[in-house]
């Protein structure tokens, strides 16, 4: 053990001291930020989580120390003891403690550093790819610090909560059953089982279904997740849920029990008391003002459907697409008129190209409800148009013509396009929102899907459609929403037999299949599972939003890249052939080897 330590115990972090410290002996541990020598007194500002305090090595108040002081250097590990005293009128109101700073009597080194490979600091300007390989380096920087420890405090509140509201914390399997379908799963192959395969689980979905079967009522577990599919900024292919499973209860029920959840979570952990209830939207409501089931209600522009007075306006572009099945979304975007200038309108049709769309047509409105831009609408058809949305001179309207999926994603994606742009979205607000009643299956080409997963509920007034009309059967499914990011997601479960099998009919999923993917799960439903239903929170993106962080890497301490690689440990990487051997597998020849 250090020699210091075996005598000294820290008595302060090295955010902790203030004005009213002064004149404590004090005990202080941590990184060398920086060094100032003034040609006496050497001064050190030292780091350690909590922050910085600046440390005077003066040789008249003790030479030893001082001497040491002229070694130091950036990230040098020391220990220091010393004397508080008040920095008078020379406080460094940028700091927390810059009322003080502490004359150091006694110091020693516990390591040294080789000079890092870039600054460790905020706001450095240094190749994230360097930031991730040094990631023990860069994991010391405040502002990263302050998000980890953000997320910390999350899990801390959650468990207190849901301990306090008789919810148990259970673990449940990572290595689970394959079940091919939905999103892709990390497989694991089994020595003892040679040709066979575990998965690595991409949600403790069943597995927390079947604790409602053995009566635990009430289930939480903050649980890693893993999903092999093609990452971005907010996606890892290991990322944390707060998984969450209630007995006998309905959505409100469930709801109010998570808004309690929320609304402590953003006291506690952001100082921030929230209205509850939080606001409700229907999935037809969203898809229809926002074109989006996440809307961002920061913003308050919003979406019309103008397709019937379109219909027969004259205007060729938009009877074609109707004809052929489509729809005509309008964002109104108020004046005045140079609000929008003709830069902007123009630059939309390059954003419109990425989601395969033509263009995006536009028109200003003039006095008296006549349109600059749009040519060939007929009178009737532009005054209806102006009366759906809510025109008025200086105006412009951005019109979007395709099929209706197409049409609400790009009206959508414009519309936050032209609310960054123009800065209409009100930062420093919590938007929430549940959103409720989406659609219970996803139909494509004729084939059906289920929007969730197969043991979502329909609502009771739609079961009687799930064989005649599937496509409009409504879920008992929720999402909540904050400022356009979905939290979490859930859905209360069907637990009854019957209903269970009219919904596996309707997805055409076939006896065998049911067997093959889910037989143990509707063994145990044999046996008298209770009503249920849950939800999952995203803890990454929780804590990305929380902790005002622009990328989930930044509230994981040990992230992977978007080619789902760690550039700290250099990992994926090859394995000897010995191992292969050993659970029975071999690589084709074109595989590329490292």
């Amino acid at each position: 053990m250090s020699t210091f330590l075996s005598t000294h115990t820290r008595t302060h972090s090295a955010g902790q001291l203030r004005a009213g410290d002064a004149g404590k002996q004090v005990v202080l541990t941590g990184w060398v930020q920086s060094r100032r020598d003034h040609g006496g007194c050497v001064f050190i500002d030292l780091r350690d989580r909590d922050g910085l305090t600046q440390l005077v090595f003066d040789p008249e108040f003790d030479k030893a120390a001082h001497a040491v002081a002229g070694d130091l250097r950036h990230e040098w590990c020391i220990g220091v003891t010393g004397e508080v005293r008040s920095r008078g009128e020379k406080l460094n109101d940028k700091l927390a403690t810059g009322a003080i700073e502490v004359w150091v009597k006694g110091i020693e080194v516990f390591s040294k550093s080789e000079t890092p490979p870039f600054q460790i600091e905020d706001n450095v300007d240094t190749n994230e790819a360097l930031r991730l390989k040094y990631r023990y380096l860069d994991l010391r920087r405040p502002a990263l610090q302050k998000k980890l420890m953000t997320r910390s405090a999350i899990t801390r509140v959650t468990r207190e909560y849901l301990g306090k509201n008789g919810f148990l914390e259970m673990e449940t399997p990572f290595m689970v059953k394959y079940t091919p379908g939905g999103a892709r799963n990390f497989l694991v192959p089994s020595r003892l089982n040679p040709g066979q395969f575990y998965a690595l689980a991409e949600s403790p979905q069943i597995f927390k279904q079947l604790l409602m079967v053995a009566g635990y009522e009430r289930y939480f577990q903050i649980t890693r997740c893993f999903r092999d599919e093609d990452l971005r900024l907010d996606r890892q292919p290991e990322f944390t849920q707060i998984d969450i499973e209630m007995s006998f209860v309905n959505e409100q029920i469930l709801q109010n029990m998570m808004e309690g959840l929320i609304a402590t979570l953003w006291r506690e952990v952001l100082g921030i008391e929230l209205t509850l209830p939080l606001r409700r939207m229907t999935y037809a409501e969203a898809m229809d003002k926002y074109g989006v089931d996440k809307p961002d209600l920061r913003l308050d522009l919003t979406l019309c459907e103008v397709t019937a007075p379109c219909k027969e306006s004259g205007f060729r572009v938009f009877e074609s697409v109707i004809q052929a099945g489509g729809i005509v979304k309008c964002l109104r975007v108020p004046g005045p008129a140079d609000r929008l200038p003709r830069s902007l309108l123009d630059s939309l049709q390059d954003f419109a190209k990425q989601f395969n769309v033509k263009g995006i047509a536009w028109a200003r409105v003039l006095e008296g409800g006549a349109w600059q831009g749009i040519k060939g609408f007929n009178d009737d058809a532009r005054a209806r148009v102006n009366q759906i949305a809510g025109a008025t001179p200086g105006d412009t309207l951005l019109f979007f013509a395709e099929k209706a999926k197409v049409a609400n994603t790009v009206a959508g994606a414009t519309r936050l396009h032209i609310g960054d742009k123009l800065g209409l979205i009100r930062k420093g607000e919590w938007q929430f929102m549940w959103l409720t009643d989406p659609p219970l299956f996803e139909i494509e080409d004729g084939e059906v899907a289920a929007a969730h997963h197969p043991f979502t509920s329909p609502r009771v007034e739609d079961e009687h459609l799930l064989e005649s009309d599937p496509g409009k059967v409504l879920a008992r499914a929720y999402d909540l929403v904050l400022n356009g990011v979905e939290l979490g997601g859930g859905s209360i479960r069907i637990h009854r037999s019957e209903l269970q099998d009219r919904a596996f009919k309707a997805l055409g999923i076939s006896e065998e299949e049911r067997r093959a993917k889910f037989g143990f799960l509707l063994d145990a439903f044999k046996y008298g599972p209770p009503p249920h239903g849950g939800i999952a929170f995203g803890l990454d993106r929780m804590a990305m939003l929380m902790a005002g962080a622009e990328s989930l890497r930044d509230v994981i301490a040990f992230p992977k890249t978007q080619k789902g690689s760690d550039l700290m440990t250099e990992c994926p990487t090859p394995v000897a052939k010995k191992q292969l051997d050993e659970l029975w597998i071999q690589l084709r020849p074109d595989v590329p080897q490292k």
